[in-house]
């Protein structure tokens, strides 16, 4: 009866060991995942590098567009304020995209 018992707890030890394989080989194996899952946090793939650039243009062209219209606007009602450069533009922003001026 002892040896039954005792090739019994022996057949069924890897069985009973394989669990703790698992748990070991996961133990082992964590802080590399955690570290993995920090540099992904704190890296930016070029794919969201080129959406957050696209959405930051979007909203640029939507404020520019925003005041253009708010300019043309005031333009409308006061028409005396406002001065025209050559190209269509208000003058302040003519002025910015010359040279700059010198005093003499």
């Amino acid at each position: 009866m002892r040896h039954l018992v005792l090739k019994l707890a022996i057949l069924t030890l890897p069985l009973a060991t394989g669990g703790c394989v698992k748990t070991v080989t996961s133990v082992v194996k964590a802080p590399f995942q955690a570290a993995g899952q920090v540099v992904d946090w704190t890296t930016t793939s070029q794919d969201e590098a080129d959406r957050n650039y696209g959405r930051k243009m979007r909203k640029q062209e939507a404020r520019e567009g925003r005041e253009r219209r708010e300019y043309e606007k005031q333009c409308r009602k006061h028409p005396e304020q406002c001065q025209q450069s050559p190209q269509g533009q208000p003058a302040s922003r003519a002025m910015t995209a010359t040279a700059p001026v010198t005093d003499h």
